[in-house]
């Protein structure tokens, strides 16, 4: 009984390892390969290195990016990082001033 008692705290932390650590790294995982596999001609993509481009071609473990016009780069499909929704337009958001700005300038 008191070397059941005694190994009652390691099974404890072994549980909380397994909870806090362990499952919620393989959920990431299984969600991170289901997006990859995924992804579909004409998404624009980020991969993992930062470069943001637009699927052109696709194999099986191969996907076909257009990063610039006509520059189209071959990249493994475990690089995907992310899928850039076409709801997201950072780029337009960064050139317009923001209303803080333009009441500076104005002072």
């Amino acid at each position: 009984m008191e070397g059941i008692v005694s190994l009652l705290p390691l099974v404890a932390i072994a549980l909380l390892f397994w909870l806090l650590i362990i499952r919620p790294a393989s959920k990431r995982q299984k969600d991170q390969a289901r997006m990859q596999s995924a992804v579909t001609v004409g998404e624009q993509v980020m991969l993992t290195s930062g470069i943001f481009g637009t699927v052109t071609d696709m194999d099986d473990d191969k996907l076909s990016l257009e990063i610039a016009p006509g520059v189209v780069v071959s990249v493994a499909r475990g690089a995907v990082g992310s899928v850039v929704r076409r709801d997201e337009p950072d780029e337009e958001r960064a050139e317009e001033p923001t209303e803080g700005d333009a009441d500076s300038e104005t002072n």
